[in-house]
């Protein structure tokens, strides 16, 4: 991995993929605790303005995001401490989103960070044009993620 964030994204008829993977300076557990720390996600991410819920297993979501006065309202699901979950949103077959995170431990104990979404759809096609580039969104949610975590006052 990177210490840059690395952007990848597919497009299909009925489907979009968004990914980022970086490395950041950091265990596993540090990382995880800023990602499942709802009241305190606005602090540090410049692409959420509000998370309403708490992050964790069977949770509905009620995520805000700067632009946009639509909140997106997803379930968590998957939780495996400091290693993976996922939040899901839509609804299927018409519309559905899948976000991932994962959380990889290094033999240095630096940790490997990806978060991917994939959208899928029958209505997909028509929605595709007016949605937005998720690549920079996501870049700027892996640095942000890294500054946070790798920040070592206040703990």
């Amino acid at each position: 991995m990177s210490a840059e964030p690395v952007v990848s994204q597919a497009r299909g008829a009925f489907s979009l993929m968004s990914r980022v993977e970086i490395t950041i300076l950091a265990a596993a557990d540090r990382i995880w605790a800023r990602l499942t720390d709802a009241p305190d996600f606005a602090r540090w991410n410049s692409c959420v303005t509000m998370i309403d819920g708490q992050i964790r297993e069977g949770e509905r979501l009620r995520l805000h995001v700067p632009g946009t006065k639509r909140v997106f309202a997803p379930k968590v699901s998957g939780l495996i401490p400091n290693r993976h979950m996922t939040w899901t949103g839509g609804f299927a077959p018409i519309f559905t989103g899948v976000r991932t995170f994962d959380l990889v431990p290094r033999a240095d104990g630096s940790t490997d960070f990806v978060m991917e979404e994939r959208f899928s759809g029958l209505i997909l096609p028509l929605l595709k044009g007016s949605m937005p580039d998720f690549g920079p969104v996501f870049a700027q949610w892996a640095i942000d993620l890294k500054r946070e975590s790798e920040q070592r006052q206040g703990d």
